[in-house]
């Protein structure tokens, strides 16, 4: 029996507002909660009105949309956003970092919450897919669990974090990574803290929308694979093993500069021609053994950069990713010994820096584990993969236990007005959403 009459009142409180919420139903048997389905209809029309903020004039769904982060159609979308959860049966709110979140009450006192979500921002001249297919299920998950009145034992919180796409800003400020410093960069003719204040959020009192480690019960983001192996599988669901090391060096190589057409070729020092060298090194040290590991030369400045000249200064970049730490670190090390023998072979200077290195994000087993059973139970076949792109998810691994569901991208294509995941897949990775919920929900 229980004797303590603040427990008696404490539990009857939590009873109220779940009736008041109209929560307070009998838990569904488990085959009733495997019949649960998202309005598949809904959601396609959700994704396709949202398309309108950021779309050319006179343009069309599949031109695509240019929503960057703290612009006028992010703040429109995300106005429209608003008014979307709100229709969904919950209130929302922008902390300081200009995130934008809701919270459905549980029936059990002291569970923490299930977060889902993800974001709404584009690229300049992005598609209509990224984050959003992600963000529009959360909320698509928060509908359907309202419109049937079916009571979750924790809280449900849906997250729209602000600006993913220029370096995961809000979700790392929610973490506690973002710095002072990094505030002041401007992208896309806006200073990062005056966007934050631009779209609602408070920049002189950041530490309230810091999340704490351990507050949350999981984080869960649906998001399209932005790569082709699902779709070459002809897997409808992915289940991420996490979010890839990012390992970036910026090189410098000092050659002399000289006339291309008195310089002999064996007395030169050719600074392009060892950048040439150095970057099919890279080529090679990355593909020497299996695996999905990737290395990438995607910035190149040439000094004097004149037809007539020996190249005498390049500057590049070198990065390279995998889920595995030390297989970059060892990539790496192999690469900055090339670049000494070329160095030597073509009579330059080659320097490297180390600029940036991102640990890697390894998602939650016990979460991989709910999406694949979530999955199974819709009769949807899944294949585990990492992400080679960047997620909000990877900074929520400070902060509870991770997961990500993929669905495919049609050609590997994102980033681009023709990025495409057919509505079929929307709706497949936003029920394995809110199946995975549903069973994390019982723990």
């Amino acid at each position: 029996m229980d004797v303590n009459p603040f427990r008696r009142r404490l539990l009857a409180g939590f009873a109220a507002t779940a009736a008041a919420l109209g929560l307070a139903r009998p838990a569904l048997s488990a085959d009733a909660r495997s019949a649960l389905r998202i309005d598949s209809a809904r959601l396609q029309k959700r994704l396709e009105d949202l398309s309108v903020f950021g779309r050319k004039p006179g343009g069309s769904f599949a031109d695509g949309v240019s929503r960057f982060a703290y612009s006028d159609a992010d703040i429109a979308g995300r106005a429209f956003v608003m008014d979307m959860i709100r229709k969904a049966g919950a209130e929302p709110r922008i902390d300081a970092a200009g995130n934008i979140l809701a919270l459905r009450a549980g029936t059990k006192a002291g569970l923490k919450p299930i977060l889902i979500g993800s974001h709404i921002d584009s690229v300049p001249g992005g598609g209509n897919f990224d984050g959003q297919v992600g963000s529009l299920s959360a909320i698509e998950v928060l509908q359907t669990l309202n419109d049937g009145k079916v009571a979750l034992r924790h809280p449900l919180e849906v997250v729209i974090w602000s600006n993913e796409e220029g370096g995961t800003i809000g979700s790392g400020l929610a973490a506690g990574v973002v710095s002072a410093e990094a505030l002041e960069v401007t992208l896309n003719g806006v200073k990062r803290i005056d966007g934050i204040r631009r779209v609602g959020g408070d920049p002189d009192h950041l530490e309230q929308a810091r999340m704490a480690p351990g507050s949350r019960h999981a984080y869960v983001e649906l998001h399209i694979e932005q790569s082709g192996q699902l779709e070459k599988a002809g897997i409808p669901i992915g289940v991420v093993d996490g979010i890839v090391c990012i390992d970036e060096y910026e090189v410098e190589i000092r050659g002399t500069p000289n006339h291309a057409g008195t310089t002999p070729m064996a007395e030169r020092h050719n600074a392009l021609l060892a950048a040439a060298k150095l970057v099919q090194a890279v080529q090679d040290e990355v593909v020497r053994e299996p695996g999905r590991q990737v290395g990438t030369v995607g910035h190149l400045e040439v000094f004097p950069n004149a037809r007539n000249v020996v190249p005498g200064l390049v500057r590049h970049s070198i990065e390279i990713r995998d889920l595995d730490a030390a297989k970059v670190r060892a990539i790496g090390d192999r690469v900055l010994a090339r670049a000494q023998a070329i160095a030597t072979e073509t009579g330059t200077v080659i320097d490297i820096r180390q600029v940036e290195h991102d640990a890697p994000a390894i998602a939650t087993p016990l979460i991989q584990k709910s999406i694949e059973a979530a999955s199974a139970a819709l009769g949807l076949a899944t294949m585990h993969l990492p992400s080679g792109a960047g997620h909000d998810a990877q900074n929520m691994t400070s902060i509870c236990p991770m997961g990500m569901i993929f669905v495919p991208s049609v050609k590997g294509v994102s980033h681009s007005p023709r990025e495409l995941t057919p509505w079929a897949d929307c709706a497949n990775g936003a029920n394995v959403l809110l199946q995975t919920v549903l069973r994390l929900d019982q723990g």
